[in-house]
């Protein structure tokens, strides 16, 4: 009886063990804990987030590489040399308006910081990708109308100029929506899954432009001359390919499905 006794209580007690076990710990393996600041596994940058910083650190060092080393730098104003004016146009396109654009579309996941913070981070993000992404597309007029060259007749620049458009009309809409004056609670969840669409097609426009950008300069220099297998050619194809990787990898991180409630993603502007 004695021994029946143990058995019956041991099993008792690993029953409650078992049923006790979800009150100590969460699915995450963690003890619950009243502190709202991130976890460690939550603060570091998903692979797939170091992936893209990654690519547009290489595209922009590549970039600048091209413009400096291949077509002898930078300048808003050059008598001698049209060309150099013309040379601000990818650089601010891409590591303004590309990387930095790439840079917020991400911030609302990969920045550990409360969302207030990460809101305003994403926004002054965009509104720089958007100053410069004007300033790189005013260097490209400025070198037509002085080299006596025609405006707006290629798709590069009907896709360009468009996108800059559409993305001047989604910032001041998300401004509007989200930050200043903002709208209800309701509101904002019927709207924030649309920004969040239009955001990335927004985004895929300006890669679109900035392939095509790619396309047409180097069609240019190699009807002036320039070798088709020449360390410059492949310099500019091996840049747009990882313009290409770099905003795959972006759409893929921002759009996989995350495995709990992030306090700090897109999810937070549903909370009232």
């Amino acid at each position: 009886m004695f021994a029946w006794g143990q058995v019956a209580a041991i099993r008792t007690v690993l029953q409650m063990d078992r049923s006790a076990a979800p009150l100590h710990r969460s699915w995450t393996g963690r003890l619950p804990s009243s502190d709202p600041s991130p976890a460690p596994e939550e603060m570091a940058v998903p692979v797939p987030a170091k992936a893209a910083r990654a690519l547009a650190v290489s595209a922009a060092a590549l970039v600048l590489l091209w413009c400096v080393h291949f077509r002898g730098g930078l300048a808003f104003s050059s008598p001698a040399n049209k060309g150099l004016i013309f040379n601000v146009h990818p650089v601010l396109m891409l590591i303004g308006f590309i990387i930095l654009g790439s840079e917020a579309i991400m911030s609302y996941k990969i920045l550990p910081w409360s969302h207030d913070t990460n809101k305003m981070v994403h926004m002054l993000l965009h509104a720089i990708a958007l100053f410069l992404g004007s300033v790189g597309i005013y260097a490209a007029f400025k070198f037509h109308n002085e080299s006596g060259i025609d405006n707006l007749y290629s798709l590069h620049s009907w896709v360009g100029l468009g996108t800059i458009c559409l993305y001047g009309i989604q910032w001041l809409f998300g401004f509007v929506t989200f930050f200043f004056p903002g709208a209800s609670p309701t509101v904002r969840r019927r709207i924030l899954p649309w920004h969040i669409r239009s955001g990335l097609v927004v985004y895929m426009l300006a890669l679109l432009a900035a392939e095509l950008g790619f396309l047409e300069k180097l069609t240019f220099l190699q009807a002036a001359g320039l070798g088709r297998y020449s360390s410059e050619a492949l310099l500019v194809n091996f840049i747009a390919l990882l313009v290409i990787l770099l905003g795959a990898s972006v759409v893929l991180y921002v759009t996989a499905p995350m495995h709990n409630d992030h306090a700090h993603g897109y999810s937070a502007v549903h909370k009232p």
